[in-house]
This record gives structure tokens, sequence and C-alpha cells, in this order.
């Protein structure tokens, strides 16, 4: 069964989403041999270098009050940690550019490594309160789960895989996906947000199950 899963760093739901698709993973057993493959979606891709305070970049997008972010942020936090993810939501004061941090996982996913990055650059920009724009933070992470280090250097400072990248967003826009967490089985049966483990398992065993699965 091949898994795509749409997503950004910078989205938290992203994140949960994860955690609950592979605690379904975990659920379903070995019968089931998942090809798990992480697609890039930007959710604010013409945001400058300098990135936006987190909580004017959600009032100015979502219309959202100080107060209301507040109560997000909480309500992301606890279901992170029904998911076994910390979320610091004081340390996480920008939002950021991700399209590098695109680019240094699709090169991850050449040298088997993409499932490790993506936790890892999770847990730097929503756990560590990093930077998923800078380059120092994206090679020192890609060291961390056993990539090139000097490669991923390289890597990011060549513009490499861009335009990999770009067409990748650009088929899973045109194929409507235009909110993530976006999960697609076998390139069609799509499941939508950040679901409790629950619903992805039962969503998991009910297309195995399906005559000509």
């Amino acid at each position: 069964m091949k898994i795509d899963f749409v997503s950004d760093v910078s989205c938290p739901w992203c994140a949960i989403g994860l955690k609950s698709l592979e605690t379904a993973l975990e659920r379903i057993g070995p019968g089931l041999q998942a090809d798990l493959h992480f697609q890039p979606f930007e959710l604010n891709p013409t945001m400058g270098p300098d990135g936006q305070d987190v909580a004017e970049h959600l009032g100015e997008k979502y219309g959202l009050s100080p107060e209301q972010v507040a109560q997000n942020g909480e309500a992301i936090r606890a279901r992170g940690a029904a998911v076994g993810f910390t979320f610091s939501m004081g340390a996480r004061r920008r939002i950021y550019n991700t399209f590098d941090a695109h680019r240094l996982l699709h090169w991850a996913e050449t040298e088997g490594r993409q499932r490790e990055l993506k936790l890892a650059l999770f847990k730097a920009y929503f756990t560590d309160g990093e930077d998923p724009s800078d380059h120092t933070l994206l090679a020192r992470v890609a060291g961390e789960v056993g990539l090139d280090e000097t490669r991923a250097r390289e890597v990011l400072a060549s513009g490499a895989y861009a335009d990999d990248v770009r067409q990748q967003e650009q088929f899973y826009q045109q194929q409507g996906i235009h909110a993530v967490p976006a999960v697609i089985i076998d390139g069609r049966h799509l499941i939508q947000g950040g679901q409790p483990a629950e619903v992805f398992e039962q969503a998991l065993r009910q297309i195995a199950a399906a005559p000509g699965a």
C-alpha cells in the first residue's frame, strides 16, 4: 500500500496526523506493508526570509484574535500530547518559509531517510522553536538523522531539487489538495486532516480489504 502524506513542516496538524497515522499502522501490524512518501505543500509560499510573528500571521490569515490564537494553541498542544508529540507553544514564535526544507526532504527520500528527517524537522520547529528555513539548522538536523551533513549543505546552497518540489506541489494542487495534511492511499483514496488514529486505522483496514486492493 502506497501512502502519500502531503504536508508542510510548519503545519501542526500535519505533525499530529503523522503520529496518528503511525499509531494506526502499528496497530494494524505487519500484515499491511505501507510504503510511506512525504509530498510537499507550502502553507505560506510567499513568506519572506525573516518570517512573521505567529499571532500576527494567524490574525491576518484567519481573522483570529490573540485569545483565539491562544485557545487554538492549547487545543493543538493537548492533541499533540495525546499522540506523543510535544508542542512547546511558547517556543514557536514565528512562521517561516519552508521551501528549502521541502527540497531537503526530497533529497532525503533518495537517501532513504525521509521519514526520519520529517519527524526531526517537526521537532525542531514545534518543540524546539527553531527556524526551518535556516540552512545551518536544516543541515544539522539532516546530520542528526544519519544523512551526510556536508552533502545537505551542498544541496541547500545549490538550489537542487527546486524544480522537483515545485512540480510535486503543482501536481497535488491540481488534484484538489488545498489543505493539509492530506493522506492519499494508492493514489485514489483521500483521508483529509489530522485525524485520530482510530479513523486512520479503520480507513486503512477497509481499503486493504476492498476487492482489487
